[in-house]
């Protein structure tokens, strides 16, 4: 499915992230703040590996919300009493 270029780019993410967590100071952290660093760590890696790009909507709602949807959602919530 994918190709080898992309199998080695992602092995160097992996390898790049595994560093940088090995490295950080984690001794004084709690859980929150250790789930944020990580997931700095991650975005960051990401980022500087592949680019950033922003896709900008026209659509305020999502495409995949429309009227059979939204009746599954309220009879949903008439089942279930939520």
């Amino acid at each position: 499915m994918y190709g080898s270029s992309w199998r080695k780019k992602h092995e160097e993410y992996k390898n790049i992230v595994r560093d940088k967590v090995e490295k950080a100071e984690w001794k004084y952290l709690d859980v929150n703040e250790h789930w944020q660093q990580t997931r700095s760590t991650m975005l960051k890696t990401a980022q500087a590996r592949c680019g950033l790009s922003k896709v900008l909507s026209r659509h305020k709602e999502t495409r995949r919300w429309n009227e059979k949807v939204a009746e599954t959602v309220r009879e949903n919530k008439i089942t279930y009493g939520n």
